[in-house]
């Protein structure tokens, strides 16, 4: 569904867009929401469209909003299961209505060109799993990017370690994965990545 008009990227070039997946809750801590919103500024100052999951609750709608103030193009994709538990946004640029999660997956990704993933629960487990399994199968080759506030993501980069050394995955799994301290690094990165 079209939003009311948002102001063109500020950058010339290609649209870049990124796929935020993140929790439709807001945590326990304030510095989750703070990265959740400055993440949507940041795309937007830099021209670049955010993907995510078309929620308007939890980090899912902090995202959306603060990316939509700013001005950015805003791409939702949401299951139909979904449209009222997570309060489905339809003042994006683009909604699209899945009939599944693994569709909703999908398209995100299709529509991406890089993932960013942001404090979350088993939803942004199963996300972020994914399109680690596509990288590690070499089906993409887009950056994934764990926004690392307050710590969060340390316990799944210790399992990744644990997963390696335990000979489970090659040690390319764990090259994957680029954590980032905070959003100011977040845009370094994705910046050098997308050109």
């Amino acid at each position: 569904m079209p939003a009311s008009p948002q102001s063109p990227p500020r950058h010339a070039g290609p649209l870049r867009s990124v796929c935020v997946f993140c929790g439709s809750r807001a945590g326990a801590r304030a510095t989750y929401v703070a990265a959740a919103q400055a993440t949507g500024t940041m795309l937007a100052t830099r021209g670049w469209r955010l993907v995510y999951g078309a929620g308007d609750v939890g980090l899912m709608g902090e995202v959306a909003r603060a990316a939509q103030i700013a001005g950015a193009a805003t791409f939702g994709v949401i299951p139909v299961h979904l449209l009222a538990r997570e309060v489905g946004k339809r003042d994006l640029s683009t909604l699209v209505v899945t009939e599944d999660m693994h569709e909703r997956k999908k398209v995100m990704h299709m529509n991406s060109d890089a993932v960013v993933v942001l404090p979350g629960g088993a939803g942004s487990l199963d996300e972020l799993f994914e399109v680690l399994t596509w990288r590690q199968l070499g089906l993409h080759a887009k950056p994934i990017l764990l926004l690392n506030i307050e710590g969060y993501w340390n316990p799944l980069l210790t399992l990744i370690d644990q997963i390696i050394t335990e000979g489970f995955a090659e040690a390319s799994l764990g090259d994957y994965l680029i954590p980032v301290a905070d959003v100011e690094a977040l845009e370094a990165t994705l910046a050098t990545a997308l050109g």
